[in-house]
């Protein structure tokens, strides 16, 4: 399993196209992203604390639920 920071990168685009592009921008831009993570638990309190980037917290339960399919389906 890969950690959900190197899901996420999959999806940085050059322009935010909508908010998984964005988050992903962000995260990018995020030096204390807990980049090695595969804990959806780590990664929420982080964004939690630090996510001023994100406008709510449903766009990383959206990415997360993405990023689970995506493991499944290695």
């Amino acid at each position: 399993m890969k950690a959900f920071y190197s899901f996420l990168m999959k999806y940085r685009q050059p322009k935010d196209i909508d908010e998984l592009t964005s988050f992903a921008n962000r995260a990018y831009e995020d030096h204390g992203f807990p980049k090695q993570s595969k804990s959806y638990d780590e990664v929420s309190r982080y964004l939690e604390m630090n996510g001023h980037y994100l406008d709510s917290m449903s766009i990383f339960d959206q990415a997360w639920e993405i990023y689970q399919e995506d493991e499944k389906g290695l």
